[in-house]
């Protein structure tokens, strides 16, 4: 039942964004999420970082940020960058900026 959570599709989320959202719950939301991902993926760094939170509401070290959980954030899963789509046959050999002025001037250039 995720529709429960305080944290829209919560199973969705990459990694990084729940540890902004989080911040903005107390520690009720925070004790469901964490009952959530133990009985469902149980991710490890998931489960640290909401027991880690729950602590730190509880002890009073820390308290909900007060922005909303369902807010429109920029969230990226962490995904390698694999370079230009470009393939090396496609680019430019000759790397040299244009001259402007002497046609003769500009290198490796065909003269039209």
């Amino acid at each position: 039942m995720t529709d429960d959570l305080p944290i829209p599709d919560y199973d969705h989320l990459p990694e990084n964004a729940l540890a902004n959202r989080v911040r903005t719950l107390d520690s009720d939301g925070v004790a469901r999420l964490l009952e959530h991902e133990r009985g469902h993926a149980d991710r490890v760094q998931v489960v640290q970082l909401l027991e880690r939170r729950l602590d730190e509401l509880r002890s009073g070290a820390a308290e909900p940020t007060g922005g909303d959980p369902a807010g429109t954030q920029p969230e990226t899963a962490s995904t390698p960058d694999h370079g230009s789509p470009v393939e090396d046959r496609d680019q430019q050999q000759n790397n040299q900026p244009l001259r402007h002025g002497v046609a003769a001037q500009t290198p490796n250039r065909p003269i039209r």
